[in-house]
């Protein structure tokens, strides 16, 4: 693709491709509820209580999509009094990692739930998680076209859901003040941030969502030349009769649509060099947005935010959570 895929002040100009489908509103409901419905407790096991000194955290198990267990570390500083909480997402590949790459925000005074991606963590930070009747473990990632030809089968619908219910689930964990709630994440973990903030806008109050993938998904998939977006322009060169129904499934997941949703100021992140998500994407789901919002533009950033960028987001924390 070119430098940009598009000249900066078209970029402004720029809205979402993807036609929204009249029922979204219904059908997440629908979902959300059956994922709460089929929920278990929720388990806590303390992890390395030595090694972590003054923090305090717990190896989590809780319900995500269909009732199946997702996993996550929740850590905290010590003492009792209920903090803000920040719900973090992972890159695509990635899973939950050690609790030692979460320690920033809880060294700062906030607690942090990390939420495992299931049937990820194979290609650059390590996962618990599997995707419940698609293995047993964690996988090497290659997720985009999993059960792609029906929105109830896909996978990222359950892992949308999972997002949802990780949110919940941190409203109710020990020590959370449930009104201030915070998501977050980079790539895939940005768009889990946007879903998230979207299907529980009465629980979460501020989302970041940096580079964020799976928006504008009609165009991404026209103009992406480097994986992930290749995994499903790749397939459906070959299955010529399934680009109906798969682009009737991505409608579903479309986080520029689904943005249209989010009441919680947000603070966005785009590289205008970014090959992986076209900043025409990240754009489309910035301007759906019609609550207090913000930017950081990288005029020469790839798919990466620049170091400046943690402080950004630490004043953004300290003023609206």
């Amino acid at each position: 693709m070119p430098v940009v895929d598009m000249p900066e002040e078209d970029l402004i100009l720029h809205r979402v491709t993807t036609p929204e489908p009249p029922d979204l509103d219904e059908w997440w409901a629908g979902q959300l509820a059956a994922a709460s419905a089929a929920a278990t407790p929720v388990s806590l096991t303390p992890h390395e209580p030595t090694l972590y000194g003054p923090l305090s955290v717990y190896d989590v198990e809780f319900s995500g999509a269909h009732g199946h267990r997702v996993r996550g570390w929740y850590l905290r500083p010590a003492g009792e009094e209920p903090l803000p909480v920040v719900v973090t997402y992972i890159g695509y590949g990635g899973g939950r990692g050690v609790p030692t790459q979460h320690t920033l925000l809880p060294s700062l005074g906030f607690a942090v739930f990390v939420m495992d991606s299931r049937g990820q963590g194979g290609r650059w930070s390590v996962g618990a998680t599997a995707d419940a009747g698609a293995g047993t473990g964690p996988e090497h990632p290659g997720v985009m076209t999993k059960g792609i030809s029906h929105r109830d089968d896909y996978y990222y619908t359950r892992l949308f859901l999972d997002a949802a219910r990780a949110v919940e689930v941190a409203a109710e964990l020990p020590g959370v003040d449930p009104d201030r709630i915070a998501v977050t994440g980079g790539s895939q973990g940005g768009a889990l941030a946007l879903a998230a903030a979207a299907l529980r806008r009465d629980l979460v109050k501020v989302c970041h969502s940096d580079v964020p993938f799976l928006c504008d998904l009609w165009r991404a998939i026209r103009i992406g030349t480097t994986p992930p977006y290749t995994e499903i322009s790749d397939f459906l060169a070959q299955h010529d009769t399934l680009v109906p129904v798969a682009l009737a499934t991505l409608q579903y997941v479309d986080c520029a649509l689904l943005a249209r949703r989010i009441t919680a100021p947000t603070l966005f992140s785009v590289g205008l060099m970014d090959e992986t998500c076209p900043p025409s994407t990240v754009y489309a789901a910035y301007h759906e947005v019609s609550a207090p919002k913000q930017i950081t533009v990288s005029p020469f950033g790839k798919h990466t935010t620049p170091t400046s960028h943690l402080e950004t987001q630490l004043r953004h924390l300290r003023v609206h959570l």
